[in-house]
């Protein structure tokens, strides 16, 4: 029996023995698709993308990178559909001020592989933030988004600046207080 919604038809076969060894089979096609039950999915043309403002001072980088990972991909709406990009674009400022929390900041180790044999490099959160300062938050959004081809687009959604200008203003984006949505957000010195 196929699955409810689903676009299969059920085949019923009505074997019908007419003589000796002499069977007539007939096929009742039915239909199984309610469209009451159906998922419904966004068209192209229905999605609409916001924006939103995080201040990253003295926020944790970790519990950071899991609400903007939950808005670049839409999870925060009632229409998310884990195979389209529908999510809202992301703009991270003060990012120079966003904490590790415990060690991490001096032990955490970022591994890449340049390609080449013993090519294996390893940095740490530490001097990755004196090079680029952004770079620790996206890297731990990117792992939390799926990989492959609508990973790399949703990334795309994230604008991470240090200091508290961006060229966004003009998107009048809405601004999220870390600490409303949880007192662990926020690192308090």
């Amino acid at each position: 029996m196929p699955a409810i919604g689903s676009n299969r038809q059920l085949i019923i076969y009505h074997i019908k023995p007419i003589l000796q060894g002499k069977y007539q089979i007939d096929f009742v096609l039915n239909n199984s698709i309610n469209p009451r039950t159906m998922t419904k999915f966004l068209k192209k043309d229905q999605i609409t993308s916001s924006w939103y403002e995080i201040d990253a001072t003295n926020a944790v980088v970790g519990r950071l990178a899991t609400i903007v990972s939950k808005i670049i991909r839409g999870k925060n709406k009632t229409t998310y559909t884990p195979h389209m990009d529908h999510g809202d674009f992301v703009v991270v400022k003060n990012i120079e001020h966003a904490k590790f929390t415990g060690k991490k900041f001096h032990d955490k180790k970022y591994f890449r592989h340049t390609g080449y044999p013993g090519g294996i490099k390893e940095t740490t959160p530490e001097k990755l933030q004196k090079k680029k300062p952004g770079e620790t938050l996206k890297l731990a959004v990117k792992r939390m988004l799926p990989g492959g081809v609508l990973g790399r687009k949703q990334l795309t959604k994230l604008k991470v600046y240090s200091g508290s200008e961006h060229p966004h203003a003009s998107q009048n984006p809405k601004i999220i207080n870390l600490d409303k949505l949880n007192t662990k957000n926020t690192i308090r010195n």
